[in-house]
């Protein structure tokens, strides 16, 4: 079982890299996999070379890749499915640090004191490690690793909506598999101080049940590139903390009965049947097909509406309120609709009347492309959009769709297929088209009925309304960067005629002049002074292609008085 876990691991690492060797993610990906297979293959060697003697050089072998595990699973967390994965990485160095350094310690330092004495052995020949200070320091700095790698994942995946939640779920749950046997067991290494030998098969079998968690996210999703911005508030609202806490309470109550009334179930028994309860649970509830086959259920036999009207209206509203960009609204309204209706793929298109094209505003399913957003149409596009922009209801691009439909729906699903369209929505603002709300299959392959298009229809003229209202406000600010450009510049342009008026006097006089000693005097000082004016004025330029950034700070006016009459 080792070796196989191993063959799979490895093999799955080459196939990521190959994918996109290239890509800081499929690296970090590959790397972390190829981990978990020289941890699988020495687990298996340590089993083969078991004694009861003394502890084997396998087993101390096989500390460095479980303790090298939770740094680099840590990194890819948090690269992966972020736009702003520098950023991240970035404010998580001295924690990743951490992660990589503090297991080691003690493996390098205190290689001998790891273990303390030979192997124990009970009644029904299990095989348990002593561990000394060393050992336990160890594997509590694993288990707060594995604890950091899952909660990032957790965030990962809280972000994800739509068709890249659909995608990327089995990932993170075979990673949260994989890590949650390790809190499973270290969790029985820390509370008990003895390692039991045959527990290090649960972690070969979480690493098998997550390879094949991955390989069912990496046949929907090829490529392991999305674009989530999470936020940087880790331990706020964290479902992970939560679970590890409970666990551990659980862990202790259950140690604490049995040591009291001794008998019933082993406590590692009973351990592992809490954490998998828990494990199942957190499993069950993220079913997007369960919380769709929930709404319809209380829907039907307790006649509630599909939605709560009112918050879904408050959380629009608290989302786009805000928003003072173009991106950051789109991206707002695609995420809600896409979690409101359950709906894979979402995807807002901005209308630009001059070029005649779509670009890519926001999306649940698509990317922005690495030359700037995404375009689709061009000249002759005006025409289909008019007639968009005359329909007041949800237009249906289902199977039926011909005639202007189905131009449309070849223009918003691509030459290739690739985005899936059932409903439309044109989004317009006094009477013009700011852009196009694209919406694909649900979950289930279920139709939209009545109420989905009216809330839909609903949420797309509030969302027109504020697009126009950025756009204008865009147009507006950069009016008024214009205008300051201008005032700006009949400032600079009246400092050159004055240099220039001052120069042409001398060149004037320089025939004439020449040999007179004040009077070179005089020239080359003018001549000094406006070539100070001019880097002087170059210097201040350069300074409105930076940031500009205010720094107080105390000062003599008299001065600055005097330095700046110095050159007149």
């Amino acid at each position: 079982l080792s070796f196989l876990a191993a063959l799979c691991s490895a093999g799955m690492a080459v196939y990521i890299l190959s994918r996109a060797p290239r890509a800081f993610v499929h690296q970090i990906f590959a790397g972390s996999l190829m981990v978990l297979a020289v941890e699988a293959g020495l687990t298996g060697m340590a089993f083969h070379e078991i004694t009861y003697t003394e502890v084997t050089p396998w087993q101390r072998y096989l500390l460095y890749p479980y303790g090298l595990a939770p740094g680099i699973w840590l990194l890819f967390s948090l690269s992966f499915g972020r736009a702003n994965y520098r950023e991240f990485l970035r404010r998580w160095k001295w924690a990743a640090a951490g992660v990589f350094a503090l297991p080691l310690f003690p493996l390098l330092l205190f290689p001998e004191e790891i273990f303390l004495g030979a192997p124990i052995t009970d009644e029904s020949s299990r095989v348990f490690l002593s561990l000394g200070w060393p050992g336990y320091f160890f594997y509590l700095c694993c288990l707060v690793g594995a604890v950091l790698v899952l909660m990032n994942l957790e965030k990962t995946l809280r972000y994800s909506v739509g068709h890249n939640r659909w995608q990327v779920k089995f990932l993170i749950l075979g990673a949260a598999s994989i890590f949650g046997a390790r809190i499973y067991t270290g969790s029985q290494v820390v509370l008990f101080s003895f390692l039991e030998v045959e527990v290090q098969v649960v972690n070969v079998g979480a690493i098998l049940i997550g390879l094949i968690l991955i390989a069912r996210s990496l046949g929907r999703a090829k490529l392991l590139h999305f674009d989530f911005y999470p936020s940087h508030s880790v331990l706020y609202n964290s479902l992970t903390v939560l679970l590890v806490g409970i666990y551990f309470i659980a862990v202790g109550v259950v140690a604490r009965a049995f040591f009291y009334l001794k008998g019933g179930l082993e406590p590692v028994v009973t351990t592992f049947l809490v954490f998998a309860a828990i494990l199942g649970l957190a499993v069950f509830f993220l079913s997007d097909k369960l919380r769709l086959q929930r709404k319809r259920f209380i829907t039907r036999h307790f006649r509630r509406p599909r939605y709560d009207y009112p918050r879904v209206w408050a959380q629009f509203t608290a989302r786009t309120a805000s928003v003072s960009t173009l991106g950051t609204l789109c991206n707002h309204v695609v995420n809600m609709v896409s979690e409101t209706l359950e709906a894979l793929s979402v995807t807002l298109w901005v209308w630009e009347e001059q070029e005649e094209t779509l670009s890519l505003g926001g999306s649940t399913a698509l990317s922005p492309g690495k030359d700037g957003p995404l375009r689709i149409g061009g000249k002759g596009t005006r025409n289909l959009m008019q007639t968009v922009c005359q329909e007041t209801q949800t237009i249906d691009l289902g199977e039926s769709a011909d005639g202007w439909k189905e131009e449309l729906k070849r223009l918003l699903t691509g030459p290739s297929g690739e985005t899936k369209v059932d409903l439309c929505v044109p989004l317009c603002a006094a009477g013009q088209l700011v852009g196009i709300l694209a919406v694909g299959s649900r979950v289930g392959q279920e139709s939209y009925p009545f109420e989905d298009r009216e809330l839909l229809k609903t949420i797309g003229d509030q969302a027109a309304a504020n697009l126009q209202t950025l756009r204008l406000g865009e147009k507006l600010q950069q009016a008024r960067e214009m205008e300051a450009f201008q005032a700006m510049s009949a400032f600079f342009i009246h400092d050159l005629k004055n240099l220039a008026s001052r120069l042409s006097l001398v060149t004037q006089n320089l025939p004439v002049h020449f040999d007179n000693p004040e009077f070179r005097t005089d020239a080359l000082k003018t001549i000094s002074q406006s070539l100070d004016r001019i880097n002087g004025m170059c210097s201040r330029l350069s300074l409105l292609s930076q940031k500009l950034e205010i720094r107080p700070r105390a000062m003599d006016l008299n001065e600055l008085a005097r330095r700046a009459l110095a050159p007149l």
